[in-house]
């Protein structure tokens, strides 16, 4: 969280009023009440998937809503 809530994160969206991404690699960060309404870009390996904070998310870490692994159905007979 120290590097989100730092100058050019969210502190500083939420005090400019925009709306930005924010990219991370730190899928371990836990989410705070200031984050809500925040767009964070969660590394997942291979690409930053959008992640839109709402109210709910309060107290998950970053990478819950980021999925790994794709899964593209069970093998056909």
């Amino acid at each position: 969280m120290w590097r989100l809530a730092s100058s050019r994160g969210v502190a500083a969206q939420n005090e400019a009023g925009t709306k930005g991404v924010i990219k991370t690699w730190s899928r371990s960060s836990t989410i705070y009440p200031e984050m809500v309404g925040c767009t964070i870009a969660v590394h997942d390996g291979r690409k930053h998937v959008p992640v839109y904070v709402t109210e709910s998310m309060v107290g998950h870490k970053l990478g819950e809503f980021a999925p790994t692994r794709t899964f593209r159905g069970h093998k056909a007979n």
